[in-house]
């Protein structure tokens, strides 16, 4: 069997306030392709289909449009409910959906109910929070994410095993191996907040392969354990990490091997760093002309209209920082100690260089600032 692993499709996210529905409609159209020339029997989508608890319609049409594609290139699918979606209305007309091989695995009082293809079962495992399924297991003490997930766990490997054959686990966790800096992504909402945590990896001891999503990037935390991470890129912090899909081969024994398979990217991401001078100008930034564009400036002073003037040249630019590269040393003493026996013109002097990292008053706005001063009264009134 030759399955197509991917997750966290986050349709309808947007990306520093601009839609990405198109952007993610071409990348999930291009997945019918890779089914079809990598001969996929099957495709996972583990979770955060949607974004949002409440999608629009347009945001279902894409969703059918990329299910529609996937199907009739000759795979099955097999989709399950992540932190982002609303169980509930994700799986919304799950049972006719499955009359045409598209399962949307949503109910946590199903986890035993797999989809078999081929003699492999594949358990979907929607996202369990706490305090919603502890009613499934009376008795139980189920404070955390790993507690329920490991008693779900126990009760796939017995089902499993009475079933016999092949079989492939799909969840929606953090799970434990990964937690490095250049794993996470600051668009992946925290689900580790309010009694949930972090998955033990052993819990997944058992399958022929388990299909995990969550992470936005790629990880291998095991030979079958693995992220596939999300297919678009949402956030600038995933600039650089590569977009694409596992292709996971299940021979008769299990688990035999997996491929990583790249997607297009609509628009690249770039992170530029330097003056505003430099950006504007040097040649060696003009092939982020076209990319979605996070700029830091490394103006000793923040520019004026600096967004508007890099969006001359970068009509994408998306996000501005300033970090100079030279910081003044901030001033240990007290405001009325800086002010202390000094004209107005000098205390409007501290104050620019106490805001604007050291530069004090040129000699223009030294002019301005006389000019103000001599308009007002003995008494600080202006006349």
């Amino acid at each position: 069997m030759r399955i197509l692993h991917t997750s966290d499709w986050h349709i309808g996210r947007t990306f520093h306030g601009h839609a990405t529905v198109e952007a993610l409609h071409e990348v999930l159209q291009s997945l019918a392709q890779v089914v079809g020339d990598e001969r996929v029997d099957v495709v996972i989508v583990a979770g955060d289909i949607f974004d949002s608890a409440m999608p629009s319609g347009e945001h279902f049409r894409v969703l059918t449009a990329a299910l529609t594609s996937l199907r009739e290139a000759g795979a099955v699918v097999v989709a399950t409910s992540g932190n982002h979606d609303s169980a509930a209305r994700l799986g919304f007309q799950a049972s006719f959906a499955r009359l045409a091989g598209i399962h949307v695995l949503t109910d946590p009082e199903r986890v035993l109910e797999p989809v078999t293809v081929d003699g492999v079962h594949i358990y979907g495992i929607p996202y369990l929070e706490p305090s919603l399924v502890r009613h499934l297991f009376p008795g139980e003490t189920l404070r955390r994410h790993n507690d329920v997930l490991a008693r779900v766990m126990q009760r796939i490997r017995d089902d499993a095993a009475s079933r016999g054959g092949r079989y492939v686990v799909v969840s929606h966790s953090f799970v434990g191996a990964v937690g490095a800096p250049d794993e996470a992504s600051d668009v992946e909402r925290d689900i580790t907040a309010g009694g949930l945590d972090i998955v033990s990896l052993d819990v997944f001891d058992g399958p022929d392969y388990v299909a995990l999503g969550h992470i936005h990037g790629r990880a291998v935390l095991g030979e079958r354990i693995r992220y596939s991470g999300a297919p678009l890129h949402y956030s600038f912090s995933e600039a650089g990490k590569p977009r694409g899909v596992w292709i996971v081969e299940l021979d008769d024994d299990g688990f035999s091997g997996a491929r990583w398979v790249d997607l297009p990217i609509p628009r690249r991401l770039s992170v530029l760093t330097g003056t505003i001078d430099d950006l504007l100008t040097l040649d060696r930034f003009a092939s982020a002309e076209e990319d979605w564009v996070s700029a830091i400036l490394t103006d000793d002073v923040r520019p004026l209209d600096a967004m508007a003037r890099l969006r001359a040249r970068f009509p994408w630019c998306a996000t501005l920082e300033h970090r100079p590269a030279t910081v003044a040393p901030a001033s240990t003493e007290s405001y009325a100690a800086r002010i202390a026996q000094k004209s107005d013109l000098d205390i409007v002097d501290g104050f620019l260089g106490h805001v604007r990292n050291g530069q004090a008053l040129t000699d223009a706005e030294r002019d301005l600032v006389l000019d103000a001063l001599g308009e007002l009264d003995a008494d600080g009134v202006a006349s």
